[in-house]
């Protein structure tokens, strides 16, 4: 074997996070079958490292580890094949280990290599006697079958670290998300305010002819900066923390009505009406007013962006079997693979990117958080054009 091949081969067999490590008790079990089946009273799954043999699993043998000098194991890494060594006494390549010679005395001895799914072979699962012996070919076949399993369960393990590493690396990734937000946020938000204050205190007093046509766009551009702000504030929200919710009745045609009224200025430039159906019934409903209307604003407001000049968006209240928020669209519609992600914090689909839709993906988000604190839910439809978003309320 080539340096760089056995490089290749540790950095395997360290991959699995066992060396030096508790053993896996499935590992354990793996070799006291293995004894079992051979009838030995010794056996181990041992991975061969650098300078050692690790025990993985083990019955019958004292230590953890021994030098890879001493390696019976270390033996089918080249050939990649059975080894069964039935006298080592009378074995030219054995005779003189220490093992052999001193404790434990190894006599008879009989490894399977473990090939992991990338090829590697890692060392073997071996069965030692202190007596000379031989293995029927009914066992030779078990050792095999069982140094797989050991194989498995080792990949199995490895699986559970990497998923481990990435939720760890998946948390902190949030986390740097969260205080990214929250300082632009509040970077932003100060001088904003500041700057609109003293818009407002300009427009109380006199001022030349033709600056208060310049003051009153200034002002509305910074409103628009502080409820940008506020929206990424609402949207990133640390996972987990409650939504404070104050309730109070309201009827669900006032709150549609009051939400699609903000959109106006929205809709109007794109040539997109928004159609609110009539009510059919008076529906009140106990809930936080002011974030449900956000909810439902955000629904109007994706359905108009995604919409065609000249289509309509249609906003309906229905009360049966559960109170519910209707917002369909006549738009381009949302991928069958991308359904699933729509509710994630920042995701914004292919048709967003790339006809540079406004907005930086928190609008379906926010709504889905205030559905969820209400206790409700927020679900999706779309079949190729036009998409229905529904806010169901308990």
């Amino acid at each position: 074997m080539s340096d760089v091949d056995e490089e290749a081969r540790l950095s395997a067999v360290h991959s699995y996070g066992v060396l030096g490590a508790a053993r896996p008790p499935q590992l354990d079990d793996l070799a006291r079958l293995a004894a079992s089946v051979c009838g030995t009273p010794m056996s181990a799954v041992c991975l061969v490292d650098r300078d050692r043999q690790w025990f993985a699993g083990k019955t019958g043998i004292a230590e953890d580890e021994t030098p890879r000098d001493i390696s019976f194991c270390a033996q089918t890494i080249p050939a990649r094949a059975q080894l069964v060594v039935p006298d080592a006494r009378a074995d030219e390549r054995f005779r003189a280990y220490r093992n052999v010679i001193g404790d434990p005395h190894v006599r008879f001895y009989a490894g399977s290599p473990l090939i992991d799914d990338d090829g590697y072979a890692l060392g073997a699962l071996c069965v030692i006697d202190d007596r000379p012996g031989d293995l029927a070919p009914g066992q030779r076949e078990a050792l095999g079958t069982l140094s797989r399993q050991a194989a498995g369960h080792l990949a199995l393990l490895r699986s559970r670290l990497l998923l481990a590493e990435l939720g760890d690396e998946l948390a902190r990734a949030t986390q740097r998300e969260e205080d990214l937000v929250a300082t632009i946020s509040h970077e932003l938000r100060t001088p904003v305010t500041a700057i609109q204050g003293y818009l407002e205190l300009l427009a109380e007093d006199e001022l030349p002819d033709g600056c208060h046509r310049l003051v009153e766009p200034i002002q509305r551009n910074g409103r628009r900066l502080v409820g940008m702000v506020e929206h990424l504030l609402t949207g990133a929200r640390p996972a987990g923390a409650p939504l404070p919710l104050h309730r109070t009745p309201v009827e669900l045609h006032v709150l549609l009505a009051a939400a699609v009224r903000s959109c106006a200025q929205l809709a109007e430039p794109r040539g997109v009406e928004v159609v609110v159906e009539p009510a059919t019934q008076a529906s009140v409903v106990s809930v936080d007013a002011a974030r449900l209307t956000q909810a439902v604003q955000q629904l109007v407001r994706n359905a108009i962006l995604f919409s065609p000049p000249g289509a309509a968006v249609t906003v309906r209240a229905v009360y049966s079997p559960a109170p519910a928020i209707e917002v369909c669209d006549a738009g381009v519609g949302i991928p069958a693979d991308e359904l699933p992600y729509v509710f994630q914090r920042f995701f914004r689909g292919r048709h967003a990117r790339r006809e540079a839709v406004p907005g930086v993906g928190l609008g379906l988000h926010i709504a889905q958080e205030a559905a969820a604190a209400h206790g409700g839910r927020l679900t999706l439809s779309s079949a190729g054009a036009g998409t229905t978003a529904r806010l169901t309320l308990p």
